[in-house]
């Protein structure tokens, strides 16, 4: 056999389920793997040995006590850890801040459904204060860094978790995005990183946000993987603000990944949207590739028209501002957070209730009116990201957070208008620069039609595989 974290996720589940190897021991080996690399990758905060043992104890009799091992969740036994902006049951939380932490006495609701498949949880991972930039460079820990290159930041801001993946750490990761936080890391790490429909996966009880910006969805290798994880963590809860429509019945987002589309109609684009920027030619050769692979493989492909105007920007800053704010922190311990949430979060207190309402009707006004815009075509393809992996601290600038701002915005133009929109969206690893760097495109689909996307990205991972690229050190 293999290396155990050369396994995909869905080939642990399987080799668990027939006895093959057991998920403590698949445990312990991936315990051991955080424990000697987290120092240079800054993957997590905490890891939780205690707890994944007890669960990864409990995957092992419930298949010794089951007579059909086919009745198994897809994913029983793996090891998927949580993003620190996400609550699990008495395993303490920073958000990324040293200025605020607690041990919540409860869930997150995506952590239920996480549970009741069976998964094992190994470690909070790393993310920025609060989850406000696209980089992961905290004063709680290291920053996260891509195993490509550990000079460069690994994204953000589930950049933890996607560190943890591409490095072997561990199979498949959660995240949450909620202006490009799970594709922005999939793209510098050269992973599937899939932002989900609003709806299709809960936020609740208590992470739903003004703007309804942010989702979970997950960080895998391969197309399969983030399809199983979909298909462990997606489903409502009774008091959820928004439900996406089920799957007819019998369908999985595992089956569709693995069937090719029919004849699909994509549309692309390649220009920035949230700021006026250029595009690296890197990011637009990784553009191109992908268009011409898609016709290669019989689907039409034409350039659209940019379905968002400039003035939405302002739009978005405002409820982004506002957002920042609604973690609470202790008047007294202000002066702890770093310099960009306390920008961030001056600029918040500065908004009024007549300008945040005016904002939310903007970005939802102009969410109608892109999804109709592009309602002809099946998938949308863009850059998933306006610039190659940046160094740690490239974007950072703790003594100009307005400059700082900015850089981010100029990194990944792209991925912020689907927050809006709720449109799932996802980054896939097509394209490697010589160095090697992975360089992602952005697939998006109608509103809920993640089943559309993953079963084009896997017509792609098929026929171009990249499964076989990992990082040489890792």
């Amino acid at each position: 056999m293999a290396a155990l974290h050369d396994l995909t996720a869905v080939e642990q589940a399987q080799a668990i389920a027939t006895r093959e190897i057991s998920a403590v021991e698949l445990t312990e080996h991936y315990l051991a793997r955080s424990a000697a690399h987290n120092g240079e990758l800054g993957a997590f905060i905490t890891l939780t040995p205690d707890l994944a043992l007890a669960q990864a104890q409990a995957a092992d009799e419930l298949v010794a006590r089951s007579a059909d091992n086919g009745e198994l969740p897809v994913l029983h036994g793996v090891v998927v850890p949580v993003k620190d902006l996400n609550f699990v049951a008495d395993i303490y939380c920073t958000f990324g801040s040293k200025a605020f932490g607690m041990t919540p006495p409860m869930d997150d609701y995506v952590v239920t459904r996480l549970r009741q498949g069976n998964t094992v949880m190994t470690g909070k991972t790393n993310t920025p204060e609060f989850g406000l930039t696209c980089y992961t460079e905290n004063q709680v820990t290291n920053p996260a860094r891509t195993p490509w290159d550990l000079a460069l930041s690994a994204g953000g801001s589930s950049g933890g978790g996607a560190a943890a993946v591409a490095a072997g750490l561990a199979p498949v990761a959660q995240g949450s995005d909620g202006g490009g936080s799970i594709r922005i890391p999939a793209s510098v790490c050269g992973l599937v990183g899939l932002k989900t429909s609003r709806g299709r996966i809960s936020n609740g009880p208590i992470r739903d946000g003004v703007g309804d910006l942010g989702v979970n969805g997950p960080l895998a290798r391969t197309v399969a993987d983030a399809a199983a994880l979909l298909d462990v963590m997606s489903g409502h809860f009774a008091d959820d603000p928004f439900v996406a429509p089920p799957l007819d019945p019998g369908q999985t987002f595992l089956a569709a990944a693995r069937r090719d589309p029919a004849k699909l109609r994509i549309g692309r684009y390649c220009t920035p949207v949230i700021t006026d920027c250029g595009v690296d030619a890197e990011c637009m050769a990784a553009y191109e590739q992908a268009s011409a692979l898609l016709v290669e493989l019989g689907h039409e492909v034409e350039d659209v028209a940019v379905p968002f105007s400039p003035d939405l920007t302002n739009a978005f800053e405002t409820v982004w501002s506002s957002l920042a704010l609604l973690t609470p922190v202790a008047p007294e311990r202000e002066p702890e957070l770093m310099p960009l949430s306390r920008w961030l979060r001056a600029r918040g207190r500065a908004v009024t209730g007549a300008e945040l309402a005016g904002a939310a009707w903007a970005l939802r006004n102009a969410s109608r009116m892109a999804i109709n815009a592009h309602a002809a075509y099946d998938v949308i393809l863009t850059p998933a990201l306006a610039q190659t992996p940046r160094l740690v601290g490239q974007l950072r600038n703790d003594g100009d957070p307005a400059a700082d701002f900015e850089a981010q915005k100029q990194f990944t133009p792209f991925t912020a208008p689907y927050n809006m929109t709720g449109q799932p969206a996802m980054s896939i690893p097509l394209y490697w620069t010589e160095q090697p760097l992975p360089i992602g495109v952005q697939l998006v689909g109608r509103p809920f039609a993640e089943v559309t996307i993953l079963s084009l990205a896997g017509q792609l991972e098929r026929a171009q595989p990249w499964a076989h690229r990992h990082p040489v050190m890792w």
